[in-house]
C-alpha cells in the first residue's frame, strides 16, 4: 500500500550564515507544507517576530523558470513566486538540497535551509516541531551582523557607555529581549504558530 504523502514529515537544519558560533535549528515539518507554511515554520523556530520580507533563493533556475521564492512585488517585474502557491517537496526533491532564506532585506539575516530527512509522522505527534538547536535568535533590528557583534561586545562590559542604552533598547523592544543570553536555546519553548492565521495576519 502506498504512503500518502499526509503521512511524511520533512526534516529540516536551519543555520544562520556568517555567525560563529553557529545559530542553528532542526525542524520537523508536515511534507505538504508551501514555503509560505515553511517560512513561519523557521521563524518561530529561530526567534524572529516576522515584521520583515522574506524570500528562499534557488542556487539556480534549472528548469523551474524562477529564483526566488517569497512575497511576489507587483510593483516589479521580477521572478519572484508566491510561496504560499508552491509545495516545498516541488523543490526539496533529495536530501542535502538547500536554499538560502533571507529574512529582512535591510539588516539581510542569511540562513541555510538543507532538507536532512525524511520520515513518517509519529503517531500522536504534533508538527512542525523543533527537536534540536543552539543559540538564541539575535534581537530584531539590532543592524546585521555586525551589529548583532557590536550588540555582544556592549553587554559584555557593563562599564561600557552604551551599556545601559543597549539594555533600555532590549527592555523596551515589541518583544522583550532583556536579560538577554546569547548561548540560551531550548527546543522545548518553541512555539508555532498556524501559518494560516499569519497568513490572514499578514495579507488581511
Amino acid at each position: 500500500m502506498a504512503i500518502k504523502d499526509s503521512q511524511w514529515v520533512m526534516r529540516f537544519r536551519v543555520e544562520m550564515t556568517d555567525i560563529e558560533p553557529a545559530i542553528w535549528r532542526l525542524i520537523e515539518v508536515p511534507a505538504g507544507y508551501s514555503f509560505w507554511d515553511l517560512h513561519v515554520a523557521i521563524q518561530d523556530a529561530m526567534g524572529w517576530l516576522d515584521y520583515h520580507l522574506h524570500a528562499f533563493t534557488m542556487p539556480n533556475r534549472g528548469h523551474s523558470g524562477f529564483r526566488s521564492i517569497g512575497i511576489p512585488d507587483p510593483d516589479f517585474d521580477d521572478d519572484t513566486v508566491a510561496g504560499w502557491e508552491l509545495p516545498i517537496q516541488s523543490v526539496y526533491a533529495e536530501l542535502g538540497d538547500a536554499l538560502q532564506y533571507e529574512y529582512d532585506f535591510g539588516d539581510s539575516w542569511m540562513h541555510r535551509v538543507a532538507l536532512v530527512g525524511k520520515l513518517l509522522k509519529t503517531p500522536g505527534q504534533r508538527y512542525p516541531r523543533c527537536l534540536e538547536g543552539a543559540r538564541a535568535c539575535p534581537p530584531e533590528d539590532c543592524g546585521s551582523v555586525s551589529g548583532y557583534y557590536s550588540l555582544l561586545d556592549i553587554l559584555a562590559d557593563p562599564n561600557h557607555e552604551d551599556y545601559e542604552f543597549m539594555v533600555g533598547w532590549l527592555k523596551g523592544h515589541a518583544r522583550s529581549y532583556w536579560p538577554y543570553d546569547p548561548n540560551h536555546f531550548d527546543p522545548a519553548e518553541v512555539k508555532f504558530e498556524s501559518p494560516k492565521k499569519r497568513f490572514k495576519l499578514a495579507f488581511p
